[in-house]
């Protein structure tokens, strides 16, 4: 006796939806996660999983740009995911999608009551989820408590979720970015739950890595990313293969001390990369940036950190957000 294998439909796609956009039918009634979600640790992600239901994908509510920049525009906000870093990572986590709103003086100004008033006739949503520290509203009056019985008058399921520690300590987007800015990348990845990686375009350069034997794809990072300088293994996604590699960010001090430059020389590869956008994750760090006395001292110190480079790739085993 014999039977057809039912196939199941292909569940509707991935959707960005910004404000002024109607919202899509496979979005609405869902539970919501809301957050800033600057990283997408893996506290982020215990909070994201809540909204996601065998019978509901769950979406996302974020607001760009980052409510501390706009409060603090004198304080320039090292981000750990930027915005389509942000939504490249959440696409991967079977959301229905993500509500991307703008924070502007409109938002900052909202009572506790205004904001879950949007959240209800704006996005349609039939719940949320909030971290167990989440603040909202005008001047921060709202808090989880708040947040319940706000919801429970509209008739909106309310979730909270507890703090996600290690030994004791809240992973947090703070405590990552204390350990990229120490070049500490095996922690900031650990506390991420994948490889942190970036994503640009590539430029051309002054074509002096092709010069030494170690042709580089060249892309700047944003203003405020406070990386250390230094040298990395990397992997980069090069047309949905991964290749391994090695990378340099800082000021180049053998010869320009210029503004940072993030440069990539992937072992596996020979091509034209230029106008492209790239991502590279990281691996491990290598060592500081140096000054060399020669080109051919840096050379040796090139074929060694390369040497290095491999060796950290092949131990490695964290989670990929950039592989296919």
């Amino acid at each position: 006796m014999s039977a057809e294998t039912e196939t199941l439909p292909e569940p509707p796609p991935f959707v960005v939806c910004r404000e002024g956009d109607p919202v899509p039918e496979s979005m609405k009634g869902a539970i919501a996660a809301i957050g800033n979600f600057d990283g997408v640790h893996r506290g982020h992600r215990y909070l994201i999983d809540m909204a996601v239901v065998a019978e509901n994908r769950g979406v996302v509510v974020t607001f760009e740009p980052h409510p501390r920049s706009f409060f603090q525009p004198d304080r320039p906000l090292f981000r750990i995911t930027p915005e389509p870093v942000k939504l490249a990572i959440l696409s991967r986590l079977g959301l229905a999608g993500v509500f991307l709103w703008r924070f502007d003086q409109t938002v900052a100004t909202l009572t506790a009551e205004q904001f879950v008033d949007l959240l209800a006739n704006e996005f349609k949503i039939a719940g949320v989820v909030v971290g167990h520290d989440f603040h909202f509203g005008r001047g921060r009056e709202g808090n989880p408590a708040r947040m319940l019985e706000l919801c429970k008058a509209r008739g909106l399921e309310c979730l909270i979720a507890p703090a996600v520690t290690e030994d004791e300590e809240p992973i947090s987007s703070s405590a990552i970015r204390v350990a990229l800015e120490a070049g500490d990348i095996v922690e900031a990845n650990r506390l991420l739950g994948y490889r942190w990686f970036v994503r640009a375009e590539v430029r051309h350069g002054d074509k002096r890595g092709r010069d030494l034997g170690y042709p580089t794809a060249n892309m700047r990072l944003s203003d405020d990313c406070r990386l250390r300088h230094g040298i990395y293994a990397v992997r980069a996604n090069v047309g949905g293969r991964l290749v391994d590699g090695v990378a340099s960010f800082g000021r180049r001090p053998t010869f320009d001390n210029g503004a940072p430059l993030f440069e990539t020389f992937l072992f596996d590869f020979s091509g034209d990369l230029y106008g492209r956008t790239l991502e590279v994750e990281f691996v491990g760090w290598i060592r500081g940036e140096e000054k060399f006395d020669s080109v051919e001292a840096l050379i040796a110190q090139m074929d060694r950190d390369s040497a290095e480079a491999k060796r950290l790739l092949a131990e490695d085993r964290t989670a990929s957000m950039i592989g296919v």
